[in-house]
């Protein structure tokens, strides 16, 4: 392609930090269904906090806009589809966004463009569902007409250390040549450069067992959690004695949230299936990790009985309810399950989140988050679950937060000081 003109579909948590870092070097438009997403980010700020408002106003400034119009993509020849992949209440893919995404391309693109999906899926799906939307709306055909490419997300919410420009990405195409353009598209904007995977199907495979093998490495570290609890040793004192070994990898228990480890592995496990493999190991993590809110829940009751605090109506703090620290993403937290059970006792349960959007809670969870300031939650509650860690919380001492020294206080991320803490996960 002599002018590369790219337009990112999806401007979420992984689009809008890519149309940025394109629209550096390449004329790029943004899209997106949501209108006042759309409105927000043209007044020059990112309510996920990817992506600064000085980096968005550099943006903007270098012609990169935001649209709810497919006539205003049409003239783009370089599509880039990054939408979210969501399981349904039964954990079975939800293919909704991405058919809907599938849809606005081809209503938009032209012979000789080149579409490249970043969503997660499974081996197979970009030719074997995605495409054909295309094909069926746009009435070209693909490989002659147009042409795609697959170079899988790895944005990590709230990490500013591995920022989209610095993340080595996995590309390819649907031919040789295509690959190559694809390719060197994405070089053109990435510090570290890309590696070129020999087919589509190859670089979805190496985007799903990312995300299942830290499914699994951190379930492993969760039943080593229950074991150790119920022996009465520390996990956390374990981890760094183990630590000290050269090839120990270290990884840490907790609760397994968020719109990539937590959903990512049941689009494999479902395609696995269908060549008749069952996927033993992965499914076992899934339901291990999907259990932790209820078992961090019932060892925090555990704690208050055996410090003959009385559950039954007990007032509650639990501070943190986004899916992962320092970051305002709520989606699949399971914070939200370690309260489902503990109001089966009480209702006097407060959460408190500096970074999370009450509207959105409220929206996706039906869950008021407490709307004053750290200062008035002191000497209120019987128990304090920390079950994120923030920054702010630890800058406070969080048994300030307990109206009597027998309170108790549970440190689900072995954030806090040891000596503040009368059990952790």
């Amino acid at each position: 392609m002599e002018s590369v003109k790219v337009c990112v579909v999806g401007l979420g948590y992984v689009g809008l930090p890519l149309a940025c870092l394109f629209s550096s070097r390449y004329q790029t438009i943004g899209y997106d269904i949501n209108k006042q997403r759309i409105d927000r980010l043209m007044s020059g700020h990112d309510d996920t906090l990817e992506v600064s408002d000085d980096l968005l106003g550099k943006a903007l400034k270098n012609g990169f806009c935001c649209t709810t119009e497919i006539e205003k993509i049409r003239e783009c020849n370089f599509y880039i589809v990054a939408v979210p992949t969501p399981v349904d209440v039964n954990n079975h893919p939800d293919l909704t966004p991405l058919l809907k995404a599938s849809e606005v391309v081809g209503q938009a693109i032209s012979e000789g463009d080149i579409v490249v999906y970043e969503s997660t899926v499974y081996p197979g799906m970009t030719e074997e569902v995605c495409l054909p939307v295309i094909e069926r709306v746009s009435g070209l055909k693909y490989n002659q007409d147009f042409y795609a490419g697959y170079s899988p997300e790895r944005i990590n919410p709230g990490d500013k250390e591995h920022t989209v420009e610095k993340i080595k990405k996995v590309t390819s195409g649907s031919t040789p040549e295509v690959a190559d353009k694809v390719d060197g598209v994405y070089n053109s904007v990435l510090v570290n450069g890309t590696y070129k995977a020999s087919s589509i199907r190859v670089a979805e495979a190496s985007k799903i067992i990312e995300n299942a093998q830290r499914d699994v490495n951190i379930a492993f570290m969760n039943e080593l959690a229950k074991i150790f609890n119920a022996m009465g040793v520390d996990t956390d004192e374990v981890i760094k004695a183990a630590s000290s070994k050269w090839n120990f990898i270290r990884l840490t228990p907790g609760l397994v949230g968020g719109h990539c480890i937590s959903v990512d592995p049941y689009y494999l496990i479902q395609k696995a299936q269908v060549y008749g493999v069952y996927p033993r190991i992965m499914s076992d993590a899934r339901r291990l990790n999907d259990g932790m809110g209820d078992y961090v829940a019932h060892q925090v009751i555990k704690v208050m009985n055996k410090k003959r605090v009385m559950v039954k109506d007990a007032r509650i703090l639990i501070l943190g309810i986004t899916f992962k620290e320092n970051c305002p993403d709520i989606r699949n937290t399971k914070v939200v399950d370690i309260l489902s059970v503990l109001s089966e006792y009480t209702d006097n349960i407060e959460v408190y989140d500096p970074w999370a959007n009450p509207e959105e809670v409220w929206k996706s969870y039906h869950i008021r988050l407490f709307s004053g300031d750290m200062e008035s939650l002191k000497a209120r509650f019987d128990t304090v679950v920390l079950a994120v860690s923030h920054k702010e919380f630890g800058e406070v001492n969080v048994r300030d937060f307990l109206s009597e020294e027998t309170g108790v206080v549970y440190d689900v991320k072995c954030f806090l000081p040891q000596s503040l803490v009368d059990a952790r996960l």
